[in-house]
């Protein structure tokens, strides 16, 4: 298994009345799959882009798939999140302007 110093954030907290249990894959493969999910913001393309050679500059990423929602203020369609949960071992999604 490889080792790597990865840090997760998440900007949002759940209140505790909506916390439930969350199947946590093991990163136990050689590579990885990543998900990119733009959320259709100003320049959060560009963001994504910068994360994604960062990420593939970092841990051994064996595709990406890239994924862009309708609008800022429209959620991903559940066969989107379905594709992306299906295609990869982690999503990254972020916020610019």
């Amino acid at each position: 298994m490889i080792e790597k110093n990865v840090r997760w954030v998440t900007p949002e907290a759940a209140s505790p009345q909506t916390v439930k249990a969350r199947e946590y894959r093991r990163p136990d493969k050689i590579t990885f799959r990543l998900g990119i999910l733009d959320n259709a913001k100003s320049n959060a393309d560009h963001l994504l882009r910068m994360v994604s050679e960062s990420l593939q500059a970092t841990v051994p990423v064996a595709s990406v798939i890239r994924r862009r929602k309708p609008g800022p203020a429209r959620p991903a369609e559940t066969a989107l999140l379905d594709e992306l949960m299906k295609e990869a071992d982690f999503v990254v999604s972020a916020m610019a302007d």
